[in-house]
């Protein structure tokens, strides 16, 4: 008999709110920014860049939630592993993978399972971080 209890997944309403969320933590902060939100699966569920935000954040909030995703924890938690002599430290170079390790991107769980992960780009890393952090929050 399995013991193993089935987590919904995260859905496309969730992701949108996830978004909705994260910028508005940032427009309250007065950050123009850009949110993605991936499934467990690493797909792409839900995405917005600010008409202001600089166009790299598309990609850097993208990078962050996939990263998030793959290692299961907030890229904020991250950043020292990658530095030389860090536990990662050849990681983001040995995988052909679009890794990044700079704060903003954040696990997503429900019942302390893995379903998705955000990622926010276009403010410092600490904002960014906050922003997803706030809309992961707001998701319960």
């Amino acid at each position: 008999m399995s013991t193993t209890t089935a987590v919904a997944p995260l859905t496309t309403a969730e992701a949108e709110a996830l978004v909705a969320a994260a910028r508005q933590a940032a427009e309250a902060a007065g950050v123009t920014v850009s949110v993605t939100v991936l499934d467990a699966g690493g797909h792409l569920l839900a995405f917005r860049r600010d008409d202001r935000a600089v166009l790299i954040s598309g990609e850097t909030s993208t990078r962050k939630a996939y990263t998030a995703l793959q290692l299961n924890a907030p890229t904020a938690d991250l950043v020292d592993a990658v530095q030389p002599g860090g536990l990662f430290h050849t990681l983001p170079t040995a995988l052909d993978r679009p890794l990044l390790f700079i704060a903003g991107g954040v696990p997503v769980r429900r019942d302390g399972r893995l379903i998705g992960a955000i990622g926010v780009g276009g403010g410092a890393p600490e904002q960014d971080h906050a922003f997803a952090t706030a809309a992961v929050e707001a998701l319960v």
